[in-house]
């Protein structure tokens, strides 16, 4: 697994689940990889201590998001580590990763907190995107990480809302910098064993029962994602942009007859 050598990526939201598996996933395949995180500096610097054990490298970057001056907050730290690594401030891969669910309804969601999934999951992602974009060097990925949930009724609408955002800037802005050579792509889990959904973590028999409403009837991981993620990032995903693909097992996807 080398077939990102000498590229920068950032990973939001990469000190634990799923941005975890893909930040070491890119790392594995050669990359420099910043590691970024909100608030848990603990989790970071595990995943920077996994990701050179295995023999990667990675840095982590602190910026809490959804708060005044976030993005600042975050390319301050991206620059320099950048510049201390490579020796310039150039980007090759950016996943927006990092997101939060409050597990509210639409019965029992406030104004307050819907502002906030909004700010984190919708608004973060634009606009660490605009201020990567001068950073990227062409024939760059951008990759976003959804949700399954943008495409089935499900109770906890208001995070799918918040997701479906990041779907409609993914197809958009892939018509935009094309011509860059630079490619766009939305990957979508389905039920993953996170710490987002601490109900299945250690739990076989939730597992069980909600991965059989699987076409492959298991639950995810987050290396399932983290692969698939992968394989955008590299060259084999050159002329693959403006997608959502899922990435769930076939979850839903109708009934066996």
């Amino acid at each position: 697994m080398t077939s990102l050598p000498d590229r920068t990526a950032l990973v939001t939201g990469a000190s634990r689940g799923i941005g975890r598996a893909i930040a070491r996933r890119l790392a594995a395949d050669g990359a420099l990889v910043a590691v970024h995180y909100g608030g848990n500096e603990q989790a970071a610097r595990e995943t920077v201590q996994l990701i050179e054990k295995d023999g990667g490298r990675a840095f982590a970057v602190r910026a809490e998001l959804g708060v005044p001056g976030d993005i600042d907050t975050l390319f301050t730290a991206l620059e320099a580590g950048l510049r201390a690594h490579t020796g310039e401030a150039r980007l090759d891969i950016l996943v927006n990763n990092a997101a939060i669910n409050t597990g509210e309804t639409i019965e029992t969601i406030t104004p307050e907190a819907f502002d906030r999934l909004i700010a984190v999951n919708t608004k973060a992602p634009l606009f660490i995107t605009q201020r990567a974009l001068p950073l990227l060097n062409d024939g760059g990925r951008i990759v976003n990480i959804s949700t399954g949930a943008t495409r089935i009724a499900m109770p906890d609408q208001p995070y799918a809302m918040s997701k479906a955002g990041v779907e409609v800037l993914g197809r958009s802005l892939a018509q935009v910098v094309g011509a860059r050579g630079i490619t766009v792509n939305t990957v979508s889990p389905g039920p993953t064993v996170t710490d987002m959904n601490p109900w299945m973590i250690d739990n076989p028999q939730v597992q069980q029962m909600v991965g059989s409403g699987n076409a492959i009837p298991r639950v995810g991981q987050p290396a399932d994602i983290a692969e698939v993620v992968a394989f955008l990032a590299s060259e084999a995903g050159g002329w693959v942009t403006g997608q959502v693909i899922d990435a769930s097992g076939g979850c839903f996807l109708g009934p066996r007859v």
